[in-house]
């Protein structure tokens, strides 16, 4: 008798023991590949939704909450409702990993975020731990080199932006004497290199090259230096409040050149902290010139407009796109997670308000943008 008792025993307890080993595997390991076939969906959405960089994180959050609200009004993903955790990063890559621990420990199977490459290349090594993709606005050359096959950029990156940039400028405009002034940030960082690398192969040095920390307000050194050199124009290469103030301080002390630079000098913030005045003339790179340029820019603004009360901008758009090709991964692979996630994300042809998506291996989907000047207040394509 107690022979035949201890086979079954043996095998209840080993039955028992593959049941909590499977209960206990970490997030990406064996239940990467497919997600629970009912219930909502969790995606999370991290940005700075307090501090200076937290008009990023509401322009982020607007655009990626319409496009799951539009879903979830037709039934969802497969009938499945999307259902949204949103976590303030503080634009802080300390705070960012800690949100990122959260995140991975909570049953996200996405993440929409962040707008602040600092925080995503943070956040990176635990959001590919934990198999979870991560689709962010930032466009740091330094998020490729992170390497994670579950980053991907909803945008270009800096070489793209900078690179049309110095493009225009230089061969169109025949603007040859070109100052530079950055800060120390990731986003500062990448805008100084691949803009410095454009004028290069242009046969072009920067005549002045100014690099201020990310939490400086008096520009008045460097702008007394690059002054002093007399360019033709100045590239800003800082968020937009701080790339505002650095306006407003060139225009105080007597600097009239025009400026140019990326996505941060195409926002209201930048506008409106530097003065409409003061941005007159400034030239933008941007995959995102207007609400207007396109039917399906006319619409996402209009439905933008609905459901916010303001007027669309670059940020809010492309956290749609990123959003809509999320979504559509997630259809596509009938709610995978994990690894499984992340190549039906690779996998989708997306045509958005920024341009034509198709992902390559670096998790870089679009490779364009446009170039527009600042003209009584708005963002208009440029002449020529």
């Amino acid at each position: 008798m107690i022979g035949r008792v201890r086979r079954p025993l043996a095998a209840c307890l080993l039955a028992i023991g593959v049941v909590l080993a499977a209960a206990c595997s970490p997030p990406g390991d064996e239940q990467a590949g497919g997600g629970e076939s009912t219930g909502p969906i969790k995606i999370a959405i991290a940005n700075a939704q307090s501090g200076q960089l937290s008009s990023l994180g509401a322009w982020e959050l607007k655009g990626a909450k319409l496009a799951f609200d539009e879903w979830n009004q037709k039934g969802g993903v497969n009938g499945r409702k999307v259902e949204i955790g949103v976590f303030d990063d503080q634009g802080d890559p300390t705070v960012g990993t800690n949100v990122a621990r959260k995140i991975a420990s909570e049953g996200y199977v996405a993440m929409i975020g962040t707008a602040e490459s600092a925080v995503t290349i943070a956040m990176a090594p635990i959001l590919q731990q934990a198999a979870i993709p991560n689709i962010t606005s930032g466009q740091s050359p330094g998020l490729i080199a992170v390497k994670s096959p579950f980053l991907f950029l909803n945008g270009p990156t800096s070489l793209t932006y900078d690179e049309t940039l110095a493009k225009y400028l230089v061969e169109q405009r025949g603007i040859k004497t070109i100052a530079l002034i950055t800060n120390n940030g990731s986003y500062g960082k990448g805008e100084h290199d691949s803009f410095t690398k454009a004028l290069q192969s242009r046969g072009l040095t920067p005549v002045a090259d100014q690099v201020v920390t990310t939490d400086q307000k008096d520009f008045s050194a460097a702008l007394t230096n690059i002054r002093q050199k007399k360019p033709q124009l100045i590239f800003l290469g800082a968020e937009e409040v701080q790339s505002g103030l650095i306006v407003k301080q060139a225009r105080d002390l007597g600097i009239t050149v025009p400026f140019a630079g990326a996505a941060p000098q195409g926002t209201p913030v930048f506008l409106d902290t530097a003065g409409a005045a003061n941005v007159e003339g400034t030239i933008v790179s941007t995959p995102y010139l207007s609400n207007d340029v396109s039917e399906a820019s006319k619409t996402f603004a209009a439905a933008y407009k609905t459901a916010t009360g303001e007027e669309a901008e670059l940020h809010g758009a492309k956290a749609y796109d990123g959003a809509q090709i999320l979504l559509t991964a997630l259809k596509n692979s009938n709610g995978a997670t994990g690894k499984d996630l992340a190549d039906a994300i690779r996998a989708v042809k997306h045509k958005g308000l920024l341009g034509d998506f198709a992902y390559d291996e670096t998790g870089v989907g679009i490779f364009a943008t446009s170039i527009g000047t600042i003209t009584s207040g708005k963002l208009v394509p440029a002449a020529g």
